[in-house]
């Protein structure tokens, strides 16, 4: 299919004003200020003056549920299509997390294949928390090679429920990451989960400094879980790292307070992005405090922190959309993902003024139309 898409007000994330998009299949192929010549030979549709950015980008999302804390009853949901759909994301990465045993590696990636089936891009990391990491080949370096959603590994540090790997266990498994990364032409991650030990980041930054492994090949996440800990993030984001702020779970302030707190430290806006944590499971209260349950991390608190960036921190469209957009596409080394340029694939979302979601595009196909999901999961009703 062809499809026109006429008068955007256009974010690539870069503000570049009025601009018609021409989509044939999975791809961009034209933008221009008017290209109505293609009108009489394609479907059109016209956003009358909408902001379109690119698709939104999830890159630590829970895609098969996460294990239970509370025995097996405790295990969270798979994520729907309709869930993703609803809140403009387009891409996920999704990995494992405690629980390595019970949540297969090898459903990792038949529901990563899933969602692609049903329209959207899915990727996903092998590993878990544990040093043992979990894979469908052999090696982490044959993931890389032979796995075609693989684009990284997955470990726990400075938390009671890794493994406490050291400098060295961590470097081999960079070098893993990273040879395979050059071969499979995949940019390679090793995607770190922080926990509230202690030892913070403190192993991460001797990876940089004493052994000089390359700071982008390293993806710390859930970096505003404590006021110490973000500090710590600040100096590795100020190194040339990127820093991934939580937004549905393990937060001491507000997600976008802490982008705020960053640029306000020196950090470039491009070192920093959002992911959800969706679907990780975490502790319900009641009133009193007292633990009675368990609930999942929702999804959609990425956009919703983006636009509280907008709209109470004053941050530019352009430049808080980059959180969940092109600057995870850098962190996940996804070259098609992030950005509206030609060539890219046609992930799109369409915003109101007010910056109200209505409509939503993944890979050149319309997923929701006037604030509603259009397509849904094979067994969603």
């Amino acid at each position: 299919m062809i499809t026109l898409i006429k008068n955007t007000e256009l974010y690539t994330p870069k503000h570049i004003g009025k601009k018609d998009i021409l989509i044939a299949g999975e791809k961009i192929v034209a933008i221009a200020n008017n290209l109505d010549h293609f009108k009489n030979e394609v479907k059109v549709w016209d956003v009358k003056g909408k902001i379109v950015t690119p698709g939104l980008i999830d890159q630590h999302i829970h895609i098969t549920g996460a294990g239970g804390k509370d025995g097996f009853s405790s295990m969270t949901p798979e994520v729907n299509l309709s869930e993703l759909i609803s809140c403009g994301t387009t891409t996920v990465m999704g990995l494992l997390g405690t629980d390595g045993t019970a949540r297969n590696i090898r459903a990792l990636y038949s529901k990563a294949k899933a969602l692609e089936g049903e329209g959207i891009s899915a990727y996903m990391l092998c590993g878990y928390y544990g040093l043992d990491t979990v894979t469908i080949t052999d090696s982490i370096q044959a993931e890389m090679l032979f796995i075609d959603k693989v684009l990284g590994c997955k470990i726990a540090i400075s938390d009671i429920r890794s493994s406490y790997p050291t400098a060295l266990e961590l470097l081999r498994k960079l070098r893993d990451v990273r040879v395979g990364g050059l071969i499979a032409n995949k940019k390679g991650i090793l995607h770190v989960h922080l926990g509230n030990l202690s030892t913070k980041m403190d192993v991460l930054f001797e990876l940089v400094n004493k052994y000089e492994f390359p700071i982008e090949h390293i993806s710390p996440t859930h970096v505003g879980r404590s006021k110490e800990l973000f500090e710590q993030a600040i100096e590795f984001a100020k190194l040339g790292g990127m820093i991934d702020i939580t937004t549905g779970a393990s937060k001491y302030i507000d997600p976008y307070e802490s982008v705020l707190y960053a640029l306000e430290k020196g950090v470039k806006i491009d070192n920093i992005t959002f992911s959800s944590d969706g679907h990780a499971g975490l502790t319900k209260f009641d009133e009193n405090g007292n633990p009675v349950g368990t609930k999942k991390a929702p999804i959609d608190k990425n956009l919703e922190e983006v636009i509280h960036l907008i709209k109470k921190g004053g941050i530019s469209i352009e430049d808080a959309f980059k959180l969940i957009t092109v600057n995870p596409a850098i962190n996940l080394g996804l070259k098609q993902k992030g950005r509206i340029e030609v060539g890219s694939d046609a992930d799109l979302c369409c915003f109101t003024e007010n910056l109200e979601l209505t409509d939503v595009f993944a890979r050149g196909k319309q997923m929701m139309s006037n604030k509603e999901v259009i397509v849904k999961g094979n067994f969603e009703s």
